[in-house]
């Protein structure tokens, strides 16, 4: 997860993707995380969580039924797509190793997957259109993605997406705020005229609010970052 990534110092170009759509500014209501722990584990997210979500299911099982679209800025040979809005789409729907999901995911903009484990164990639902960023406190939806796993798994969710927090929890919610002060421009780029490769490889400078409300308890916790 791209937020764990930050606040162990991990920082990666699937960290920096995730900020490539903001600029200066608060903005609220990002990256929100619900978990019930129960005889499954009920896990929400807002959308900022799809692909993450997508790559840590490949840790748990081998192979999934897929069904979706997936956004690249690239194009993929071998698969028929169509250019929408700067991004190349395709829609995928067939049963795939975890290897070729996690291959997927990690070379997506975004992965809106529908996916099933081959036992069952594991699935997760996703809505198939991205919001547009903002700064206000409008209800985000924090079930865009909803994945639901067998209670095995918790050792492994809990490592990943309650990190920072005892293992002990049956639920929790957790929200995050970026504010991004300033944005760097690689040197390599400074003379670049392609705004839009200025754009995608610009950094952004700030710091990351982790508010989390567990068992009913409130913790807040803040990181700085450039990504």
């Amino acid at each position: 997860m791209f937020i764990k990534k930050i606040f162990q110092n991990q920082i990666d170009e699937s960290v920096h993707k995730q900020f490539i759509r903001f600029s200066k500014g608060q903005y609220e209501n990002k990256a929100i995380i619900n978990i019930k722990k129960g005889q499954k584990i009920k896990i929400t997210t807002s959308f900022e969580l799809a692909t993450d979500l997508i790559i840590f299911i490949t840790s748990l099982a081998t192979k999934f039924k897929v069904q979706g679209i997936l956004l690249t800025k690239n194009q993929i040979s071998g698969i028929d797509g169509k250019k929408k809005k700067g991004f190349y789409e395709y829609k995928i729907e067939k049963e795939i190793s975890s290897e070729e999901l996690k291959n997927f995911a990690s070379e997506s903009y975004y992965a809106l997957f529908d996916c099933l484990s081959q036992d069952n164990s594991i699935e997760l639902k996703t809505k198939k259109k991205i919001p547009k960023p903002g700064k206000s406190k409008t209800k985000v939806n924090d079930k865009f993605c909803k994945l639901t796993l067998d209670a095995r798994y918790w050792p492994q969710v809990h490592n990943e997406f309650l990190f920072d927090f005892p293992s002990e929890i049956k639920k929790a919610h957790i929200e995050h705020t970026y504010i991004i002060n300033d944005i760097k421009i690689p040197k390599e780029l400074e003379k670049q005229d392609d705004y839009e490769k200025i754009r995608l490889g610009a950094k952004k400078i700030g710091k990351i609010i982790r508010k989390a409300i567990i068992d009913k308890k409130e913790f807040i916790k803040e990181k700085d970052f450039e990504a």
